[in-house]
Parts: C-alpha cells; structure tokens; sequence
C-alpha cells in the first residue's frame, strides 16, 4: 500500500499545488466551522468513526493503562491458569495464571511507542531526504535516490531483521530499524511532492521578487509538500505496527516477561490446542489497530480532500 502511493504521488502533475489554508479561514480544522464540517465528515463514516475511537483507545492504553486495568501485568495466579475468557478476565489467563488482557492493555505501551519512534524515524530521515533532493536537484537529487533505490530494492521485513541483528535486541533497536526500512518510502513521497510545489506559480512568483531560498523552502514549498507525506505516516503506522509485531514475535523485542504484543502471539501459540485464546485475542487487538490506521489513513488521503 505504502508503493501505490509512492507512485501515485510520483505521478502528480506540476503546479497543482495550492496554498495552505490562512489562520482563522473558515476551512481551518480548528476554527468553528471546520470543526463542524469535521464531525459532519464522521458522522457519516460510521466505519472511520468506529476507526478512530479504536486508535484513541489503543493511545490511551499505550500511555494511560491504569485508565482500563488495574491487574498486575507480570503477576499471576498458578491455580487460575488457561481460565477462558470470563466477565473476571475478559481475555482469560495465560500458563502462569496471569491476566492476558493486562498483558494486552500495558503491551500497547511498548509496541506503540516501538511503532511511534519507528514512524517518527521514517518521517524524519525519509522526509529530510526528499526534500534535499527535490530541492536542490542536479547530481544530489541523483545520489540520494540512488541510495534510496538500493533500500526499495531489500524488502522491508529482511531489512529491518539485518540491522536489528546489528544493532542487537531491545524495543527501541526494533522500533530505529523498522523506521530506517521505512525511509525509502518517505523519501520518494516527500522528493515528488517537493517538485510538484517547486514548479507552481506562487512558488516561481516568490524566487522572481528575490526571496531567499529558505523563506521560499520553508513558507511555501515545506506547508504545501507535507500534506501526502503525513498521511504516508499515518498509513506506515499500520504497516509498523505489524513489523515491529513480528520482530517481537521471532524474539528481537524487548525480553520476557515484557507483554509486547508479537511475543503474546509467539508465547501463545504453543496452546492453541487447548487456549486459543492466547493467541488469537492478541492478533485480534493487533488486526484491530492496523485496520483502524488504515481506514484512516484512506479517509485522509482521498475522502476528506475531496470533501473539502
């Protein structure tokens, strides 16, 4: 998904770039009207709505768990092992006897801060990338996507797993691998939306009364190219949430008893014959988030610029 809108945006025509909206406008989010027009956009999306209450719920268990439960992760109870799912553990227990959806709840922690610095990562690198080479063009432009076609030529997953196995184990060494396999994408993204605003008019009337190139950089070309890059974001949380998830699982997160969510799936699945539960209710919770992510990212991408 993150390669059909790489090359959607490649494909972009020049000089269709339009001006951010001013402070105040009444097509600013944050004034009355545009908060109206918001709700009224997921009002009738039941399914984004349903979207983004799932990924509030999912932020708010990542920083907040205590909001949702108040069991001991780590804690468990020998005599109340492989208890199925029950109004006292509503996703039952594990070997130890310890609660799964504690484990759930304060795994949202690690594997969504994991997922946070792995996109921030990507936004950065990927994004300072592509606007250098978009930019300043000529042999820099060339060096840079050279080098960037080199990492769009190594799936993401084999490159992630190289540099986790050089940088070593840990959530954070996931998270800056899964984001350095992301940059390629950005970088790409954030290349043709700089040369698609480079060449507008604004633009080209702003260089022809002598603004200086980082005014012209920062005031009209960085506001009007950051549109599809953040929504790339967006939809790489998705795909980073799966790919910190499975290193994890393969044991390159953080070490046991840690609840991340890809080593709930690798503890459980040696009981799915007797407690499927384990396994399944975790990748349920996973499905979930990047579903959410996605429904959003597409509303974002298509939906609300044609709305607006």
């Amino acid at each position: 998904m993150s390669q059909s809108l790489v090359d959607d945006q490649a494909e972009a025509a020049p000089g269709s770039a339009r001006p951010v909206a001013a402070p105040g406008s009444p097509t600013e989010p944050g004034h009355p009207a545009g908060l109206r027009r918001v709700l009224r956009f997921l009002l009738r999306r039941p399914g984004l709505l349903v979207s983004v209450v799932v990924l509030v719920l999912v932020v708010l268990a990542a920083f907040w768990p205590d909001l949702f439960t108040s069991q001991d992760p780590l804690k468990g109870v020998p005599s109340q092992n492989f208890r199925g799912p029950s109004g006292s553990h509503w996703f039952g227990t594990d070997e130890l006897g310890r609660d799964v959806f504690s484990r759930v709840v304060h795994g949202a922690q690690l594997s969504l801060k994991a997922t946070l610095i792995a996109v921030l990562v990507a936004f950065v690198v990927g994004g300072l990338l592509g606007t250098v080479a978009g930019f300043v063009g000529r042999w820099v432009d060339d060096v840079l996507m050279r080098f960037v076609d080199v990492l769009l030529a190594i799936p993401a997953l084999f490159l992630s797993l190289a540099l986790v196995t050089a940088l070593g184990y840990g959530t954070v060494k996931v998270a800056v691998a899964v984001g350095i396999a992301g940059v390629a994408s950005f970088a790409r993204v954030a290349r043709a939306e700089v040369l698609r605003v480079r060449q507008a008019v604004f633009v080209e009337a702003s260089r022809s009364c002598g603004v200086r190139w980082y005014s012209v950089l920062g005031r009209h070309v960085l506001p009007n190219a950051a549109g599809p890059v953040i929504v790339l974001a967006t939809l790489d949380f998705g795909s980073s949430i799966l790919a910190v998830s499975a290193l994890s699982f393969l044991g390159y997160g953080a070490p046991p008893p840690a609840p991340e969510w890809g080593t709930l799936i690798s503890d459980g699945r040696n009981y799915l014959a007797n407690a499927w539960w384990l396994t399944a209710l975790p990748g349920l919770a996973i499905a979930a988030t990047v579903l959410a992510a996605n429904r959003v990212a597409r509303a974002l991408d298509g939906e609300w610029a044609r709305q607006r």
